[in-house]
């Protein structure tokens, strides 16, 4: 499910969320959202996105979608919908519901379902290919195999618990130059006809993948199931082959990590199958990529502004705007972690800033980028630095005070029963992946950026551009200094970033100007582990 991170990196002054639709209306501008939205068989609470207007959840595979029934549907009071909640909808299409009081603004729920399938044979070689549009599943067996005495040991393609087969695809066991086909019923009048196939592969063992990163090597490959299957490797120019360990086995596919390596440093690898071994592949390990003032000793002052940088700006902070109200939210700080051979930690102090008689609350912040620049009393922040290293974790120290909310400007729509007197948030994140200037509005070094102003462009940890992601959250205070390990979880060990974004904040809700001024976070030594 997607979930938003939402960062506040200036102190200004917002007077008007946007709207999702134009207004040429001369009544006040309201805002109208789903605020709550449950749905029976969810997997998880529903996402609900307010700046694009869509609220998204995802069933359990043993829900009829086509008979979804929503409930506790809240919205922003006053507001009237031309949809009746509760009720139960058909949900294999996006719903639409208008919200209307003095304008009238379109909503989107999207349902998602997902049902696992699967088609195992003794002695097949890697996963079987699923086909759930044609209803085709395909198992691949080696050129030798009696296509007479198949043994099939799993087959599901639909919901769990409530499918019948007929006839019971287990029960064939000839594929000799013939496919079978299974009927499989499901919510009473739902039928599909399922093809299933077995066919022979002119090979014992093969490679599907290999990743090799900085210090560890990833390792995936097809061979007979059942067999005794694994991995070796070596570095180049070297005899002797070692064995890879904690090798992973699901049917004929396995897989491995190769962890400990040296940075690059070419290696060789081959998968294996009793006497069968794969051709021998080379690969090189990555370089490693440090975090320039990771440890947060390098400070200067420019223009009044206080810097997380001397000379070539790497961090950013929300100081460049919290300094037209002549505040100061992230400096340097004496009080650093216990051990720690530096001077400087980076304090980031959650403030209420006064800007033309008018005073709005700013969450203490640092992160990899630079402002961006005004729009009006809006700013714009850029976030990201070129970086292809593929980190397994951020590591370092911080220090929180969390604060009881005293400033309250927007709720979040995700915590629409936030209030004052609740504990502030604090909030450590970091991500890699694959954005670009022209896509996201930026530079070639820092690419995506943030208007505080317009919720749609907050950083969103599920967009198709991250790649991995990990984070933090604070939700009371520390006992002094603590350590920690963030890591990350990737969507692929093959694909290779272009930047990485790091932000730390004291309070995670800035950007809605809620959070608490005695919010404290401070950071130190920020380092990357491989």
């Amino acid at each position: 499910m997607m979930k938003i991170f939402r960062y506040l990196a200036v102190a200004v002054v917002a007077f008007v969320a946007a709207g999702c639709i134009d207004n040429d209306i001369p009544y006040p501008i309201v805002k109208l959202d789903i605020l709550t939205l449950s749905a029976e068989g969810e997997k998880a609470p529903a996402t609900i996105n307010p700046s694009a207007c869509t609220v998204d959840f995802e069933l359990e595979e043993i829900i009829d979608i086509r008979k979804v029934s929503i409930k506790d549907v809240t919205f922003t009071e006053g507001a009237e919908s031309d949809v009746a909640f509760p009720g139960k909808f058909d949900m294999r299409n996006a719903l639409y519901v208008n919200l209307s009081m003095y304008q009238t603004f379109e909503w989107t729920i999207r349902a998602k379902q997902d049902i696992e399938r699967y088609f195992r044979v003794e002695g097949q070689i890697g996963e079987s290919e699923i086909d759930a549009v044609s209803h085709i599943a395909t198992a691949y067996v080696p050129m030798d195999y009696d296509m007479n005495d198949v043994r099939i040991t799993a087959a599901k393609f639909g919901p769990k618990d409530i499918s019948t087969y007929y006839p019971d695809p287990l029960s064939f066991t000839s594929f000799d130059g013939t496919v079978h086909h299974t009927m499989v019923t499901y919510h009473g009048d739902i039928e599909e006809m399922w093809t299933l196939k077995i066919i022979q592969k002119d090979i014992d063992v093969e490679f599907s993948a290999v990743d090799a990163w900085a210090k560890r090597i990833w390792l995936n490959a097809n061979g007979r199931s059942g067999d005794k299957k694994g991995f070796r490797y070596r570095t180049a120019g070297s005899e002797e082959w070692l064995e890879v360990e904690n090798v992973v086995f699901e049917g004929g596919s396995f897989s491995a990590c190769i962890e400990g390596l040296e940075p690059q440093t070419e290696y060789e690898v081959m998968a294996y199958v009793d006497e069968s071994v794969t051709p021998i592949t080379k690969v090189t390990t990555d370089s490693i990529f440090t975090l320039p003032n990771g440890d947060f000793e390098q400070w200067s002052t420019i223009d009044n502004i206080v810097c997380p940088y001397i000379d070539t700006p790497f961090w950013g902070s929300g100081n460049d705007g919290a300094a037209m109200a002549s505040t100061t939210l992230t400096e340097p700080t004496e009080d650093v972690r216990p051990g720690s051979e530096g001077r400087y930690a980076a304090s980031l102090q959650s403030k209420k800033a006064a800007l033309m008689g008018i005073g709005k609350f700013a969450a203490g912040n640092i992160f990899l980028g630079e402002f961006g620049g005004l729009v009006g009393l809006d700013g714009l922040v850029n976030f990201g630095r070129p970086s292809t290293a593929r980190p397994v974790a951020l590591h370092g120290w911080v220090k929180y005070n969390c604060g009881v909310i005293d400033e309250l400007g927007r709720v979040p729509a995700a915590r629409p029963n936030l209030q004052k007197g609740d504990m502030d948030e604090g909030q450590i994140m970091i991500a890699v992946g694959c954005w670009t200037a022209e896509e996201y509005g930026g530079s070639a070094d820092c690419p995506v950026v943030v208007n505080t102003k317009d919720e749609s462009t907050y950083f969103d940890k599920s967009g198709k551009d991250v790649i991995g992601v990990g984070e933090m959250i604070l939700t009371e205070s520390t006992d002094g200094w603590i350590e920690f390990t963030l890591p990350l979880d990737y969507r692929s060990t093959s694909e290779v970033p272009t930047h990485m974004i790091i932000v730390c904040t004291g309070s995670r809700f800035g950007d809605y100007f809620t959070g608490s001024t005695q919010s404290l976070m401070l950071v130190d030594d920020l380092t990357l582990q491989y």
